[in-house]
């Protein structure tokens, strides 16, 4: 039995803040999960996953965001409660129907689950989500802890039936990514059959029907804000007449500042929970007995242009700060050193000196970058494309996945990137605008979820590029997660479609398509060099499973190479695959038996072929 499935109400579990948010829907009841994994955000989903294969719980990874969200919508407006979960990036993908789907609300909850990548640990962008409430009108709530993460989930999903909107449930990496104690609470009974009622005047989004649904949608809104100041999430602290107003995990670096500096009893901390709309009247309460104030959140000062909003209309004048030079930053994460160090500055508080470890005798840490595993099939496709081009003069614009990775020296096979199945896109562009050959890649996993388009823009206005198609058997980024291209049967997994890859592309009128299997490197070069040199659109499927992957089923085994006495140390391994199992010992290069995952790319391309498979013993 998975572990969040223990109906042991007040038992105490160490649970990671996104395992927190999965058991607060279970509790919940909810019935429908739906997801495109996304990074901080993807662990809610592979519990999910896990658990609707021992449950009635319906889960699906969906196509992409937009998707997920339009599944949800609709089992939520047949009575089911239901959960979408992607990351911040996500929801700009599924924007379209978020802000018609406030028009036309739900009937069961419906709960987005939205994590915000803060110093974007795995993101093309920090921006800051809290502001697709305003935009879109609808309630939102965000948890301070990971033991919050639980009872809020819950809280939300009583708050849209309440309102019947969805409810915008935003979180940060920090607080999906730290564990802690979180006391369980009971187990809901899950309904999981719905009816939905007909009513196309309140449910086809034309334009005489949402005329009155905008009307609603603010009415709901008007609502929301009265509920807001009565939230049991929105609550003042302490007595003092210095106030801070805080959301998010910065409410736990306030109260570790304050403990610090040992001024606790000067100040009041407001802390909303349910942050869209806004507590007006409790901001304006709270600011009253302030002298001063300042804001402390992450990203950009959402709550501090509200705070500032409720204090000009409560005609109040005491100074409120938040994003300033000498304050907090728009730019990542905050951390408790910083936020202590600027309630001191701002509140003209002495405070302690700091005396560091003395680390002087402590050698500094290697340098790691994010790098390709070893054995990646996709640096093996990446050295064939340049050795295919020779001296073409060429330019790559790639994708998001392990592969933009390429981009990093010696590969270097990635010159524009903006978001998910831009590539193809881009590509279309670049090859209109100058005379360089392009290629473009893309992961099976984004060619799925946004990579399509772009591929029939080519086709249908006749671009000039090659598209490369990586096809290694997984959503890899995040976790190992199944696309539409996926072999379920390989994970015991029956009642499953799978698309090919190969089929869409040649519907969609390629010219020239071609598979590969890029450890095979000659024949590799060879099909690869008959793309680049056909005129029009051209497309190479690069078919090789995930070593990781390949691991995890069982499926690799491959005997590791070494190198041997015949090496002449030209180097070319390093040089042109860095491979991280290589390593440079007494100005030999060797490999790392335990990280090899015997793909012999290297053993190809050496050019004494001293690169050898260990013997078996």
């Amino acid at each position: 039995m998975h572990k969040l499935l223990e109906d042991r109400p007040g038992k105490e579990m160490f649970l990671l803040g996104n395992e927190a948010i999965t058991r607060g829907a279970l509790e919940a009841g909810v019935a429908v999960a739906t997801t495109y994994p996304g990074t901080p955000s993807s662990e809610i989903s592979l519990n999910f996953f896990d658990i609707s294969r021992q449950t009635d719980l319906y889960f699906e990874y969906s196509t992409n965001e937009k998707v997920a969200l339009e599944v949800a919508a609709a089992a939520a407006n047949c009575g089911l409660r239901s959960m979408c979960i992607m990351k911040h990036v996500g929801l700009n993908v599924a924007a379209d129907a978020l802000m018609t789907l406030a028009y036309l609300g739900v009937k069961g909850g419906l709960v987005i689950v939205c994590a915000d990548d803060p110093f974007m640990f795995s993101s093309q962008n920090e921006q800051d989500n809290r502001f697709y409430a305003k935009l879109s009108g609808l309630p939102m709530v965000e948890p301070s802890s990971v033991e919050e993460c639980r009872g809020m989930v819950q809280y939300a999903f009583d708050l849209s039936e309440t309102l019947q909107e969805p409810v915008i449930f935003r979180t940060t990496t920090r607080i999906n990514h730290s564990t802690a104690v979180v006391s369980l609470g009971s187990l809901s009974e899950r309904k999981t059959g719905g009816n939905f009622k007909k009513d196309p005047f309140n449910y086809v989004a034309v334009p005489a029907v949402s005329r009155n649904l905008h009307a609603k949608l603010l009415k709901n809104l008007t609502e929301a804000e009265k509920i807001a100041e009565e939230s049991p999430y929105n609550r003042i602290e302490g007595i003092g007449d210095l106030g801070i107003v805080v959301s998010g995990v910065s409410y736990l670096y306030v109260i570790d500042a304050l403990n610090e500096l040992g001024v606790r009893d000067r100040f009041k901390i407001l802390r909303p929970g349910f942050t869209h709309p806004l507590p007006k009247g409790m901001i304006q309460a709270f600011l009253k007995g302030c002298k001063k104030a300042l804001v402390v959140e992450e990203g950009e000062p959402y709550l501090e242009e509200g705070v500032k909003v409720a204090a000009q209309e409560g005609g109040l004048t005491l100074p409120i700060n938040g994003k300033r030079t000498d304050l907090f930053s728009r730019l990542y994460e905050y951390d408790p050193a910083m936020v202590k160090k600027v309630i001191a500055g701002y509140f003209d508080i002495a405070a302690p000196a700091d005396h560091p470890l003395d680390l002087s005798e402590v050698p500094n840490l290697p340098v790691r970058p994010p790098a390709l595993c070893p054995g990646c099939s996709h640096r093996a496709t990446f050295y064939v494309v340049k050795k295919a081009a020779g001296s073409m003069e060429y330019m790559c614009t790639t994708d998001i996945g392990c592969y933009t990775l390429g981009f990093f020296p010696p590969l270097s096979m990635g010159d524009f990137l903006i978001c998910m199945g831009s590539s193809f896109a881009t590509g279309c562009g670049f090859s209109k605008a100058t005379d360089k050959k392009v290629v473009s890649f893309i992961g099976d996993s984004t060619f799925f979820h946004s990579g399509i388009p772009g591929l029939i823009n080519a086709v249908f206005n006749h671009h000039n590029l090659t598209l490369v198609i990586l096809d290694n058997g997984t959503t890899a980024m995040t976790g190992h997660q199944p696309n539409p291209g996926v072999d379920m049967t390989r994970l015991n997994m029956t009642g499953y479609g799978r698309v090919s890859i190969e089929a869409m592309v040649r519907a969609a009128g390629v010219g020239y398509v071609a598979k590969i299997k890029p450890y095979r490197i000659q024949k590799s070069i060879t099909t690869v060099r008959e793309a680049l040199e056909y005129r029009g659109v051209s497309v190479i499927i690069s078919e090789e499973m995930c070593t990781l992957y390949a691991k995890s089923l069982q499926k690799g085994g491959s005997r590791p190479f070494y190198v041997s006495d015949k090496c002449r140390n030209h180097r070319n391994c390093i040089s042109e695959l860095a491979c991280p199992a290589f390593y440079v010992e007494d100005e030999k290069v060797r490999i790392n038996p335990a990280l090899c995952a015997g793909c012999a790319v290297c053993a190809q391309i050496c050019p004494e072929n001293a690169i050898l498979p260990v013997k078996q013993e």
